[in-house]
């Protein structure tokens, strides 16, 4: 059976090896949170640790369904669990059990427990568990395949011309690991599978949300505008049009599932001049632009939208907190920040004829951060006016930790 190896995940599960924290495997429904939680399992076995020094449970599995309840899943631990012996509780989609939270703050006590858990909402880490677990858990966002672990997974040596025929069938079938590994007539299938299942089970099962065919729809809607600003009326508005009644509210909580099952990501606005947040509107990006043509089906020829897509999930994925630029009445894409670094991004899918409009935009910025144009053509041009012009291929394919 082929695997792809995603040692990015399984070095920070190690870095935070026996310490306090609880580590917490987030991202949507087969992103390969699991298989990491397996990854895991199999690097403790070889660094000594014997099976019975590791719980793994995963609550997909029909065969656990009496654990879903607290106090059956506490005791079935601790019956496991050897005494003064160094134990691994490893835990799949722990948001099936009820009052999970409970359970792990009471294993926590333990010094010689170590927890990992894994979940496919975002409200695994808010409200009670956020209150009872914090300072005390750390988080690994999980997504699916980045451009270079498919590239990877591929061929060792790609040729140019490789790279592009990967990047033409990144766009288009994206980068869940099942889908990636399966043969080209089953992606599409596999896809639908992923999708219909979030939507209807993960987001509107488990959110008690009564009209499917609302809610696909308003999805269709985000995947059709992704890179476009957005707020809840305007979606109102688009479908009311359109002879469908949907209220604001409605609205509202389907953009908070979308984002809670981690199906969207939304970019906020951020005044560069004023340096403040604008919360009135901001951008909604896929996870996996797999995903985008499933919901769209042939209509993807935006290629401008999916490279800005692309983009933003990229740098998620490299650990940026990503927003979305304004300078006075300009835009910047993106304005990408962790710790002490800070990047300005222009992306545009060729740059324009006779002007230099994206690199005038990020020349007006005031301050020394780093500004870069990514394209989605070769350009002849590699730099203007000091500022990087990279092919997305280059730059996603840079040196980095996965």
């Amino acid at each position: 059976m082929e695997i792809i190896k995603r040692p990015h995940y399984l070095n920070k599960l190690i870095e935070f090896k026996d310490t306090e924290f609880i580590k917490v495997l987030t991202g949507v429904r087969r992103s390969g949170k699991s298989f990491i939680l397996k990854m895991y399992q199999n690097y403790l076995l070889e660094e000594g640790i014997t099976k019975d020094q590791i719980i793994y449970l995963s609550f997909e599995d029909f065969n656990n369904i009496d654990l879903y309840e607290p106090k059956k899943l506490y005791s079935y631990l601790k019956e496991k669990i050897i005494p003064n012996q160094r134990m691994y509780i490893l835990l799949d989609e722990i948001q099936f059990v009820q009052d999970w939270q409970k359970v792990i703050n009471s294993l926590r006590l333990n010094a010689l427990l170590e927890l990992v858990i894994t979940g496919s909402n975002s409200n695994l880490l808010s409200g009670e568990l956020a209150t009872l677990l914090s300072g005390r858990y750390v988080e690994i966002p999980v997504y699916p395949l980045s451009f270079k672990e498919m590239v990877s997974f591929r061929s060792s040596d790609p040729s140019e011309a490789e790279i592009d025929r990967l990047y033409d069938e990144y766009i288009k079938y994206g980068g869940f690991p099942a889908v990636v590994l399966a043969k080209e007539e089953l992606k599409q299938t596999i896809l639908s599978g992923i999708y219909n299942t979030v939507i209807l089970n993960d987001i509107g099962y488990r959110n008690g949300l009564r009209d499917p065919g609302l809610l696909m729809l308003v999805a269709k809607y985000l995947a059709d505008t992704v890179g476009q600003l957005i707020n809840p009326n305007k979606i109102v508005n688009t479908l009311k049009s359109a002879q469908f009644s949907i209220s604001y509210n409605a609205v509202q909580n389907y953009l908070s599932s979308f984002e809670q099952a981690y199906l969207f990501y939304k970019a906020n606005r951020y005044d560069i001049a004023g340096r403040k947040i604008l919360s009135s509107q901001g951008k909604y990006y896929i996870v996996d632009t797999g995903l985008r043509t499933q919901a769209l089906g042939d209509k993807i020829n935006d290629r401008g939208s999916i490279l800005e897509n692309i983009v933003y999930l990229e740098l998620l994925r490299r650990g940026y907190q990503v927003q979305i630029g304004k300078l006075d009445d300009k835009e910047i894409d993106f304005i990408a920040t962790k710790v002490n670094e800070r990047q300005y991004i222009q992306v545009t899918y060729q740059l324009p004829e006779n002007s230099t409009r994206e690199t005038d935009n990020l020349l007006e910025i005031p301050n020394n951060y780093q500004k870069i144009v990514i394209t989605g053509r070769y350009e002849e041009q590699t730099m203007i006016s000091g500022i990087p012009i990279i092919n997305i291929r280059d730059w996603l394919l840079a040196d980095r930790n996965h």
